[in-house]
């Protein structure tokens, strides 16, 4: 039976660690604050840790799912971080979205300590990691892939290598991007079709048939024209994101013009108390400016 820790128990890792709990797997789990452990424990079978080498200690697969570069360095390193504490031969599979630089130190580092390291972002929000339907961007060697493929299968829709470390990291970079600039353009026309006083459902009843359909024309739509934005990945978290791929940008001489100025709207959406509003309250921007 496999031994899995799971380090980070937010709104993705808490249902992750879910499944693989309703999997079978022997689960220990840890999470900054206890309390959050302990509840998972009171709905899933498992060991709630209160150390992270408590929990990594002869576990054969450990996962992090924690907020940015420097939450990894800080459940990474240090005497009793992972690297010191995980069981030689162990595979460790990172949710984190997260640069690509830091799953290139920490895949390494892992090396270093005879581990494997797999950085797997993940797409689809909270609703797909409680449905177990999330998308999954990898990277790492071809032998840690597959002994983390059958683990992370249990929560995955879709689950790909995409290279060598850092590739998952890359990946959800470009997933990034296009959702930005899909967004905007879907609150601009959304935004158009009201100003005209058109019947905006039955606009997107029409266009969502052809070339403009999306999946955020089809599941935000709705909810951005009654001005619900409580539905998803919040504003500070896409920011996050969005900076992360500016910086790489840079790095590979990538142009972003749009990606720029689709992270000042974003700060514009922060700056109007919108920083817990999903991502598709770009359109309260335009319709506060207008």
């Amino acid at each position: 039976m496999t031994t899995a820790a799971f380090i980070g128990l937010g709104v993705m890792g808490y249902p992750m660690a879910g499944h693989l709990a309703k999997a079978g797997l022997t689960v220990r789990v840890w999470n900054r604050t206890s309390a959050k452990a302990e509840q998972w424990t009171t709905e899933y079978s498992g060991t709630s840790c209160t150390t992270i080498a408590e929990a990594v200690n002869g576990a054969d697969i450990v996962l992090t799912c924690v907020g940015a570069d420097t939450d990894l360095k800080a459940v990474y390193e240090g005497d009793a971080g992972i690297l010191a504490n995980a069981s030689e031969g162990a595979v460790l599979i990172d949710h984190t979205t997260a640069s690509a630089g830091i799953a290139e130190y920490l895949a390494t580092a892992a090396r270093k300590h005879n581990l494997g390291f797999v950085d797997a972002p993940v797409s689809g929000g909270q609703q797909g990691a409680e449905n177990g339907k999330l998308t999954i961007m990898c990277g790492g060697s071809e032998q840690d892939y597959a002994k983390a493929e059958p683990v992370m299968e249990h929560y995955a829709r879709a689950l790909n290598r995409m290279g060598p470390a850092g590739s998952g990291q890359k990946t959800k970079m470009v997933n990034q991007i296009a959702i930005a600039g899909l967004v905007q353009g879907l609150s601009e026309a959304l935004h158009f079709a009201e100003q005209a006083e058109l019947d905006v459902a039955k606009v997107v009843d029409v266009i969502s048939k052809g070339a403009a359909q999306s999946w955020q024309m089809e599941n935000r739509s709705g909810t951005m024209m009654a001005g619900e934005f409580e539905h998803g990945f919040a504003v500070d978290w896409m920011r996050k994101d969005l900076g992360i791929c500016l910086e790489e940008a840079r790095k590979v001489n990538a142009s972003l013009p749009v990606t720029a100025l689709v992270d000042q709207f974003y700060a514009d959406v922060q700056s109007m108390g919108g920083k817990r509003w999903d991502t598709s309250s770009l359109i309260q921007r335009l319709r506060k400016f207008r």
